[in-house]
C-alpha cells in the first residue's frame, strides 16, 4: 500500500536488473570472448538467411536455366550454376533454412528428452537410477550413425523424420551429461532445505535443480545444434535425409558435388565451406556462453589473466624492495 491508501505499483528494479544482466553478458561476450561474438554473428546471419530466404535468393531453389549448365561465376550467377542450370547461391540460401530448422528443432527435442531422463534419474537415485542408466548404457553402446541410417531407411526420408530421429538419438546420450551435473548439486544445503520444508520432488527438480544445471543445458544445446546440422548433412549425403528437390548442404555435396567434383569443384566446395563455417561459429558461441554463465568460471579467462598479471607485478615490486 502507498501513502494514499492505494496499491503500490511494482518496482522496476527487478526488470532493470534483468536487462542489466543481459547487457553485461552481451558486453562481456564482445570484450572477453571475441571468437564467441564472431560465432554469434554467424548464427544471426544464418538465422536471418533462413527466415528471409524467399527474399534474399536471386532465383528459386529449383529454378533451372537451360542455357547455363555448369556456368562459371558471373554477374548473373554469383557462384555459378550446377549441372541442371540451378543457381548455386540460391540453393545455398535455401539450404540454410533447412539446416537451421532441423538443427534447432532437433536439438530442442534432444535437450527435452535429456532433461526428462537425466534429472529424475540423478535426483531419485537408487534402483530407478540403476535401471535407467543400464538402458542408457545399452543405447550408447550402439554406433549412433548406424542407428540413424537404419531408422531412416525404415521410416523414409523427410524433414520431420530427421528431426524426430536425430532428437531422440541425441537426447538419450545427452542425458548422461545432465545426470552428472545433477549428481554434483543434489547434495547441497538448499536441496536438503527444500526437502525439510516439505517441497515435493517435482517442485524441487523444477525450481531448484533445473536452474542450477542451466549452464550445462545451454552449452549442450549450442553444441548440439552443430552436431544435428552435421548429422543431417551426413544423412543427406548418403541419401537418407531430405527428399530430392529440397536443397540441403549435405544433398548438394552428395548429388552435384560428388558427381561433378573433378569437372567443377565449386559444386562441392561451397556447401562444404558453409557447413564448416556454421558449425565453427555455433561451437565458438556455445563455448563462450558456457564460460560466461558457469558460476565456477565466473569472470572468464580474460579476468583471470588480468589477476595473474597483477600478482606478477606485486612480486616484481617485492623483489625490487
Amino acid at each position: 500500500m502507498d501513502s494514499n491508501g492505494g496499491t503500490a505499483r511494482p518496482s522496476k528494479k527487478l526488470e532493470n536488473k534483468r536487462h542489466g544482466l543481459l547487457y553485461d553478458l552481451f558486453r562481456r561476450l564482445i570484450v572477453e570472448k571475441p571468437l564467441g561474438a564472431f560465432g554469434l554473428l554467424i548464427v544471426i546471419i544464418l538465422l536471418l538467411t533462413g527466415i528471409f530466404a524467399n527474399f534474399i535468393a536471386p532465383f528459386g531453389m529449383n529454378e533451372m536455366h537451360l542455357s547455363a549448365f555448369l556456368h562459371p561465376p558471373s554477374s548473373t550467377y554469383w557462384l555459378g550454376t550446377d549441372q541442371m542450370g540451378r543457381d548455386i547461391l540460391s540453393r545455398l540460401i535455401y539450404g540454410a533454412r533447412v539446416s537451421m530448422i532441423i538443427g534447432i528443432v532437433a536439438t530442442i527435442l534432444s535437450e527435452a528428452i535429456a532433461i526428462l531422463i537425466g534429472i529424475p534419474s540423478a535426483f531419485i537415485g537408487g534402483k530407478y537410477d540403476m535401471i535407467v542408466q543400464r538402458f542408457v548404457d545399452v543405447w550408447m553402446s550402439m554406433p549412433p550413425f548406424i542407428v540413424l541410417m537404419t531408422v531412416m531407411s525404415i521410416i523414409g526420408s523427410g524433414m520431420f523424420q530427421l528431426i524426430i530421429v536425430i532428437g531422440i538419438t541425441a537426447g538419450i546420450g545427452h542425458s548422461r551429461v545432465i545426470r552428472s551435473a545433477v549428481m554434483g548439486i543434489k547434495s547441497n544445503m538448499y536441496i536438503q532445505a527444500s526437502d525439510a520444508i516439505g517441497c515435493g520432488p517435482i517442485r524441487t527438480m523444477i525450481r531448484h535443480i533445473l536452474p542450477n544445471v542451466m549452464a550445462v543445458i545451454i552449452i549442450s544445446f549450442t553444441l548440439g545444434v552443430g552436431g544435428a546440422i552435421l548429422q543431417e548433412a551426413s544423412l543427406s549425403f548418403l541419401g537418407f535425409g531430405v527428399p530430392p528437390g529440397v536443397p540441403s548442404w549435405g544433398s548438394m555435396l552428395s548429388n552435384e558435388g560428388r558427381q561433378f567434383m573433378e569437372i567443377y569443384p565449386a559444386l562441392a566446395f561451397w556447401p562444404g565451406a558453409c557447413l564448416t563455417i556454421v558449425v565453427y561459429g555455433i561451437n565458438m558461441f556455445g563455448d563462450s556462453v558456457r564460460d560466461l554463465l558457469d558460476p565456477r568460471l565466473r569472470g572468464g579467462v580474460g579476468r583471470y589473466n588480468l589477476k595473474k598479471k597483477n600478482v606478477q607485478k606485486i612480486k616484481e615490486k617485492l623483489v625490487n624492495v
